[in-house]
């Protein structure tokens, strides 16, 4: 049965960090639904109301369309091994940007951040467990390095013209504000 919380309660912080993945969902008014997996170790919990996440390149950057237009997240954990567990987490969210003043009080926070392109700083609503009986039991083997090893290949200015090539909107065309 599911249950809901005002904010992450210590069990709760312990089950997010054992997870080798987790999931955002955003949406626009509009257009498309987004939802993506994220991984490489990306997630902070800065207090039961507070997470941040980094962010890497990647073909879209629909979260940040998608938040400069309706302001909610979904983060949502599973548990893959050990006891079954599904935990959301309900918010909204701030972009930072590698131009604002903030990134470098955050960004010193992740460990490898080769091709970092935002942060997320989520402010929870609430959280909502469920049981995860559905949920396959799966073996995790390792981090791929794929994204990392491209992106330490590029130079400052070579990620900066991909972003103007591939970030600067969404796929439905909402403005990201990864230049503004």
């Amino acid at each position: 049965m599911a249950k809901f919380f005002d904010q992450l309660e210590p069990q709760h912080i312990e089950f997010i960090q054992e997870q080798k993945i987790f999931f955002t969902g955003t949406a626009a008014q509009d257009g498309r639904v987004n939802v993506s997996p994220k991984g490489m170790d990306a997630l902070n919990i800065l207090n039961p109301k507070q997470i941040a996440w980094l962010n890497m390149t990647g073909s879209g950057n629909e979260t940040a369309a998608h938040l400069k237009l309706v302001n909610r997240i979904t983060l949502m954990f599973c548990a893959f091994d050990g006891k079954p567990l599904i935990l959301r987490v309900y918010g909204t969210a701030r972009t930072i940007h590698k131009q604002d003043g903030e990134w470098q009080d955050y960004i010193e926070t992740f460990g490898d951040n080769a091709g970092a392109r935002n942060i997320f700083v989520v402010d929870v609503e609430s959280v909502q467990t469920s049981c995860g009986f559905a949920v396959p039991l799966m073996d995790y083997k390792e981090d791929r390095q794929i994204l990392a090893d491209w992106a330490n290949k590029k130079t400052e200015d070579e990620l900066s013209d991909y972003w103007k090539q591939k970030n600067v909107n969404s796929i439905d065309g909402f403005p990201t504000g990864i230049f503004e």
